[in-house]
């Protein structure tokens, strides 16, 4: 066995993962001359290029795809078995790194990670905020936080907020210079915000329920953004009408800073879940974070998780 490739093999599975040998120097906390050093090792060592180079991109040969497909389950696993050999003496401990939409963070997000800092220092949490959807397990992500609709089925999840509402907003000043639309058709006449869709590059549609049925509509108007904070600044600025989920400007609403706009026509979503792959629900440094998760949204909670 070559030991020395074997201490290797974290780095090449971070370059494909990365798609860079910059962003897995960032991710190991090495310098890319190091990660550049230990794959030129693997590839002697191996005979073959693991990595085909370009000024622009980096990407997996044959060679490099068979060892990252071999390589990667494995660590994957060695890494959960060790922290759940740490998790028998009672201290969850390692590095969690879950991918969330960018409305979970104020949602779901903080004020777990805000108790775990307290209860679990030995954990460090990380958080990749993102639009999209992501491959949890092919990126290398412990778990992901998304709308229970745009989950995978064969995932686990564990509820972390009651279904809530997405709504459209205004600022009074707004209104008073504008008006309120009369119905779904009037919001074309209206100033609305739009937001594009960062990895299709489209513009999202506005999900509202009116007469009994549900509508899409294409707003427009002379703004788009892609994050929804964004949104509800603007809205406050008196910009537009903004669509965003109630519990985002819950407090904005009770001050008057917003009101909401054609509140019958308002959907309602399912709401925030955590989601994992069966074989990780058993960390103890997931475990710590679902515990937490539900001890803080205990009283809220409507619908039990499923957790294996």
């Amino acid at each position: 066995m070559d030991r020395d490739l074997l201490t290797h093999l974290p780095v090449i599975v971070a370059v494909a993962r990365r798609g860079g040998f910059a962003l897995a120097a960032a991710e190991l906390g090495m310098s890319p001359s190091a990660v550049s050093h230990a794959v030129r090792l693997v590839e002697e060592r191996i005979g073959q290029p693991l990595f085909a180079r370009t000024t622009r991109s980096v990407s997996l040969t044959e060679a490099g795809k068979a060892l990252v497909e071999t390589a990667a389950p494995a660590l994957q696993d060695i890494a959960e078995r060790m922290d759940r050999l740490r998790g028998i003496k009672g201290r969850p401990s390692g590095l969690l790194r879950i991918n969330a939409s960018n409305i979970a963070i104020p949602l779901a997000v903080t004020p777990v990670v805000a108790a775990m800092a307290e209860r679990y220092p030995d954990v460090t949490v990380e958080v990749f905020a993102e639009q999209g959807l992501v491959d949890i397990v092919g990126e290398g992500f412990d778990a992901g936080i998304r709308l229970g609709e745009m989950i995978a089925q064969d995932m686990i999840t564990v509820r972390l907020t009651p279904p809530f509402k997405a709504v459209v907003v205004a600022s009074p000043a707004y209104i008073g210079k504008h008006g309120r639309p009369r119905d779904v058709a009037d919001l074309a006449n209206h100033n609305c915000i739009s937001y594009r869709l960062v990895r299709s590059g489209g513009l999202y549609r506005w999900d509202l329920h009116e007469d009994g049925k549900d509508i899409v509509v294409e707003a427009r108007g002379t703004v788009i953004v892609t994050d929804s904070l964004a949104a509800i600044d603007l809205a406050l600025a008196g910009v537009g009408l903004a669509y965003v989920f109630e519990p985002l400007v819950q407090a904005d609403l009770a001050a008057g800073r917003l009101a909401r706009i054609l509140p019958k026509t308002a959907i309602e979503e399912p709401g925030l879940f955590l989601y994992f792959p069966r074989r990780a629900s058993m960390a103890p440094k997931l475990r710590a974070f679902i515990d937490t998760a539900q001890e803080i949204g205990r009283a809220s909670m409507r619908t039990p998780s499923r957790v294996a």
